[in-house]
């Protein structure tokens, strides 16, 4: 299989890494991410690559997996050829779009494909991420037996206004249903809100978080609303329809967040994510993420610095010292991985500089925090300390973890790391 485009030219584009470059060792684990591009409806605030149609052969629901399977392949030479061992994948996450309009007999070709290529993990953890209204039992039993061993549902709220505003389609009695199938089958379950909507009150909010709660979920994300250019949101704020995400508004659901979701026995393990508690550790203070069964490896992997390919239309990946990112239209991907050549619109290979800047960015944002950098001065700790950013107790001891003041304004915090 050719390491070049069709004209000829050489990565980064080409998706080849490069031996010396590739800091080859066995010990660094390796994730793999899936992007499904496929929605019924888009969302008025998503601006991720998705479309509500499909372009024809392997860009299509009905064929897509084929063009998954053959970038895996693909993959696994251009990581052979790199020099890196062959390693187990710790982590596969189906994302998207909405990877449950997919069949489970397409999402288990992937993973079939997965496994042909690479070798799965004994532990691995298997996430598909899935609207409410595009599975039912029958789906949900299909993909705990594929393999499947962890589904996060897109909820974004438990109040219809709300859903309306953020053009969601599914109705907020479905969660818990689904979510009770889920459980039948054994799946770990992930629930994904959303703060800071257009007309969303503080009590609209709560009522939202005592609604995850009821269905104990063991995993909860909660992101705060952003409004990009080019979604249908960025064109009503435009346009004077509806008003910007208040800050302080959205730091004020943050902190009540954080304050239901720990009083109901969850710890955050990164900025927008809380997982449940091990079986005996409800009791204690600590909230390094060791101590958190249902912490999202896969998110872990991005925040501790892991290599991992993404598969699919405008999918990124970070293997070594370098970085690319698929070209975007599913019909441009689709040919190019049937041609058996990279899909990469182009890459980079990132600086010393750059690469500790994100190891800091990334690595703050969780409750293990990180080593005080060698070139941070003391003074420099103790402002952290004295504006309330920063746990002193933590930093006397040569870490540095986020308060929960300090979870707020993190990229503040890693400015004045970097």
């Amino acid at each position: 299989m050719s390491l070049h485009q069709p004209d000829g030219s050489v990565w980064p584009a080409d998706g080849h890494i490069p031996h010396h470059l590739a800091e080859v060792h066995a010990q660094r684990p390796l994730s793999m991410y899936v992007h499904v591009p496929f929605c019924q409806v888009r969302c008025g605030y998503c601006d991720f690559n998705t479309y509500t149609t499909g372009f024809g052969q392997g860009a299509d629901i009905a064929t897509y997996s084929s063009s998954v399977v053959a970038e895996t392949h693909y993959a696994a030479q251009v990581l052979q050829e790199a020099g890196f061992p062959i390693r187990p994948i710790r982590t596969l996450f189906y994302g998207g779009g909405t990877p449950t309009l997919l069949s489970c007999e397409s999402i288990e070709h992937i993973l079939t494909g997965i496994r042909d290529s690479f070798t799965l993990a004994i532990d691995a953890e298997i996430t598909v991420e899935a609207n409410p209204e595009t599975v039912d039992e029958q789906s949900i039993r299909a993909l705990a037996e594929a393999g499947i061993t962890r589904i996060s549902f897109g909820m974004q709220s438990a109040v219809p206004h709300v859903l309306k505003t953020l053009d969601r389609t599914h109705r907020p009695e479905r969660v818990p249903q689904v979510v009770a199938w889920a459980r039948d089958f054994g799946l770990d379950v992930s629930l994904d809100l959303i703060y800071g909507t257009p007309g969303e009150s503080l009590k609209d909010w709560e009522v939202s978080l005592q609604a995850v709660l009821e269905m104990q979920p063991d995993h909860i994300s909660a992101y705060a609303l952003g409004i990009e250019e080019g979604t249908k949101m960025g064109a009503d704020l435009a346009r004077g329809r509806i008003l910007p995400p208040d800050p302080d508004n959205e730091a004020t659901k943050y902190e009540m967040a954080d304050e239901i979701l720990t009083e109901a026995g969850y710890r955050w393990y990164e900025i927008s994510n809380f997982a449940r508690i091990k079986s005996g550790e409800e009791n204690t203070a600590a909230t390094d993420a060791t101590l958190l069964r249902y912490a999202c490896r896969h998110n872990l992997a991005y925040w501790k610095d892991w290599d991992w390919w993404g598969l699919g239309p405008g999918s990124h990946s970070h293997i070594g010292r370098c970085r690319w990112w698929n070209r975007k239209h599913p019909r441009a991907y689709a040919q190019m991985v049937t041609q058996g050549v990279s899909p990469a619109a182009a890459g980079e290979i990132l600086d010393a500089h750059t690469r500790e800047l994100e190891r800091v960015m990334l690595a703050v944002r969780t409750a293990h925090g990180l080593p005080i950098p060698p070139s941070v001065s003391e003074q420099r700790v103790k402002e952290l300390i004295d504006e309330g950013l920063i746990d002193e107790d933590t930093a006397h001891n040569g870490r540095i973890l986020l308060t929960l003041r300090g979870r707020l304004l993190a990229d503040y915090v890693t400015h004045m790391l970097v």
